[in-house]
């Protein structure tokens, strides 16, 4: 048991390594968009289908209460958290609506729709990164080995593994990697109170 535990830490020390090294310039991009949009009033919309769904909803806590620096709430929603929403949509609709036709109601341009999928293939996240595209968001995308959704992206993440667990793990380095180098953009000066 020693053996696998070490195995699998291996493997996402790796996964993570490897993604980060391969995209500073994009992660420094990215932390500049998401800074700017934040500045200018504007929102993240935040989603994806089961563990990225817990992912959206995380990254969107760290955006609204803090991540490490006492600061302003900052305005970000995981478009995965409104039962009533998202069941109504799939029902009177289809499942592959659920993300676009939130970001069809609350994405206005300027904002940045953030999907997540590890396949890279989920249809309705690629379809709601196809209807931010048409109403001039800024996408992010975090994949696995890229899939369809890096057609619609502004900045694509991938994490060129097999396993989705070290593909959501990497994606939650990433995003508070992201969170951190936002704070400190947006809050410098409170940098000075940690």
């Amino acid at each position: 048991m020693k053996n696998i535990i070490l195995h699998i830490l291996q493997e996402s020390i790796a996964a993570k390594r490897r993604c980060i090294e391969d995209n500073l310039d994009n992660i420094v991009k990215a932390a500049d968009m998401i800074s700017n949009c934040l500045a200018a009033g504007q929102k993240l919309l935040i989603f994806g289908n089961g563990g990225s769904a817990a992912d959206a909803q995380h990254l969107a806590a760290e955006f609204v209460n803090r991540f490490q620096l006492e600061r302003p709430p900052l305005a970000a929603l995981a478009l995965t958290t409104d039962t009533s929403v998202i069941t109504s949509i799939a029902n009177d609709y289809s499942f592959e609506e659920i993300f676009a036709k939130q970001i069809e109601a609350l994405g206005k341009a300027g904002d940045i729709a953030w999907g997540i999928s590890t396949s890279g293939n989920s249809a309705n996240v690629i379809r709601a990164a196809e209807i931010a595209r048409k109403k001039n968001l800024t996408v992010i995308a975090m994949t696995g080995r890229t899939g369809q959704l890096a057609q619609y992206a502004d900045i694509v993440f991938t994490v060129d593994v097999d396993k989705t667990a070290r593909i959501q793990e990497t994606h939650i380095a990433l995003g508070h990697i992201l969170c951190d180098l936002v704070e400190r953009t947006l809050y410098p000066e409170q940098l000075k109170k940690k």
